[in-house]
């Protein structure tokens, strides 16, 4: 069975940190990805890990970092500087299939945590 964990979300007040896990169980994934959803806007991905290759959305780029810990099958987001516009339920994703890209697009990832929220207040 095949699930995927977060946790690590939280208040946090403009310009500090929060760091979010998300635990892998039950396949061996190729990409893993952090997208948001902020209420009333559509789920936007965040940054993405496969391999040791990382991508960022502009919008986090140079205050987030994926990272992950193969041994754990854990995925990290790293976020600092948080922005009250970071604010929003923040979700991992994980895709199975063969390839070196990063999916960049929710319907390209197969599995999906519930979700942890993440609430930045200015």
């Amino acid at each position: 069975q095949v699930q995927l964990v977060e946790s690590g979300g939280g208040l946090v007040q403009a310009g500090g940190s929060l760091r979010l896990s998300c635990a892998a169980s039950g396949r061996n994934f190729r990409a893993m990805g952090w997208f948001r959803q902020a209420p009333g806007k559509e789920r936007e991905f965040v940054a993405g890990i496969n391999w040791s290759v990382t991508y960022y959305a502009d919008s986090v780029k140079g205050r987030f970092t994926i990272s992950s810990d193969n041994a754990k099958n854990t995925v990290y987001l790293q976020m600092n500087s948080l922005k009250p516009e970071d604010t929003a339920v923040y979700y991992c994703a994980a895709d199975t299939s063969p390839g070196v890209k990063i999916p960049k697009t929710a319907t390209e990832y197969e599995y999906w945590g519930q979700g942890t929220q993440v609430t930045v207040s200015s």
